[in-house]
């Protein structure tokens, strides 16, 4: 499934299109003195995410790990004592692709006005049941929308109402300071198409030069050039109102949890268990070494050493995400005897 937070590759997500080759995976038992940076990292945080996932497994072996992991009073003691940290990779040895997501804050208002015109809709049924079904052109420009109450809130900006879709949650601020938070809730079936591969292709940057605001400045300079471009997409991404999540939380995972700022990492859950503790090197202009949790999943997120981690709310989690696209090197923390396990039948 495209995750809640669609976790949707922010920087490489806006290049690439999704393909995953097949090849061998191979499994590689480290020491925790092998992990950088282990010593120096407080991992009570990453413990206490853990624990807010963990009872959902239905493993008897990580349950039996999540019913210790609620008396432990020594984090990093908990995590050296049940798990083995595991390097998962395909074929030949591969480095990490790091990128982050976050989640938006859009100004709107429950009602249209004439600022605020451009609406969030729900999943109408019709789109559950055709796949593919309607494109984001003839969504948006055909009135197959209308007068049916589909609307959840309108926005001021078409732009950023897009790239909410690509993060696949949000929260909208209405002008009273009341805040609704909205959700993935599904999409119309067709296939994601890069608009910023798209600004390549035509010429207008080169690869290097493409970000989610470089993409957001040209769009609202060339408003007529704009939307064509974002019709460019025919995915287009449907919402439902989160409101059983406190705004001072984070916003519901794949697990349908909160997720939480620097310790949850979007994986590839053919390669990582979702609830899993990940161990993040992630090298570039802002190096992290981190223990977090898989709490969340992206359509564009394909591989065994590929993550997106979730940073935070707002722009200035939005600014820092949109340029991350760095390399290093990702580890699973798996129970023991799974550890060993995969050594010997790499299908478990």
């Amino acid at each position: 499934m495209i995750r809640t937070a669609l976790a949707a590759l922010f920087a490489l997500f806006l290049m690439t299109d999704q393909s995953t080759a097949e090849t061998e995976v191979q499994y590689q038992i480290l020491g925790f003195d092998d992990l950088n940076g282990w010593q120096e990292d407080d991992q009570e945080g990453a413990l206490r995410a853990f624990r807010n996932t963990c009872m959902d497994f239905d493993d008897p072996d990580w349950r039996a790990l999540c019913k210790v992991a609620g008396d432990a009073e020594n984090a990093r003691s908990f995590f050296e004592l049940f798990f083995r940290p595991v390097l998962i990779s395909q074929g030949e040895p591969e480095p990490a692709l790091f990128t982050g997501y976050f989640e938006p804050e859009l100004s709107g208002s429950p009602y249209p006005t004439p600022r605020y015109r451009y609406p969030i809709y729900k999943m109408p049924p019709e789109a559950r049941k055709i796949r593919p079904w309607l494109t984001r052109r003839d969504i948006l420009t055909s009135g197959v929308m209308d007068n049916r109450g589909l609307e959840i809130a309108w926005v001021d900006d078409p732009v950023e109402l897009f790239f909410l879709q690509i993060q696949g949650s949000g929260r909208v601020r209405y002008p009273d300071g009341r805040m609704v938070r909205v959700g993935y809730a599904g999409f119309n079936g067709h296939t994601y198409r890069s608009i910023g591969k798209e600004l390549v292709r035509r010429g207008t940057y080169s690869q290097h030069q493409v970000s989610a605001e470089v993409i957001k400045n040209w769009v609202r300079r060339n408003p007529i050039a704009g939307e064509e471009l974002l019709y460019h997409n025919n995915s287009y991404v449907f919402f439902r109102e989160v409101s059983e999540v406190p705004s001072d939380k984070g916003p519901l995972g794949a697990m349908n949890r909160s997720i939480t700022t620097l310790r949850s990492v979007a994986v590839d859950p053919k390669f990582t268990p979702l609830g899993a503790p990940v161990w993040i090197e992630k090298d570039g202009a802002i190096p992290i070494n981190r223990l977090m949790i898989a709490q969340d999943t992206g359509s564009a997120i394909k591989g065994a050493q590929r993550a997106d981690i979730f940073m935070g709310t707002g722009d200035e989690a939005g600014r820092i995400a949109g340029t991350m696209k760095d390399p290093g090197r990702m580890i699973v923390l798996m129970p023991i005897q799974r550890a060993y396990a995969l050594l010997s039948d790499p299908a478990l």
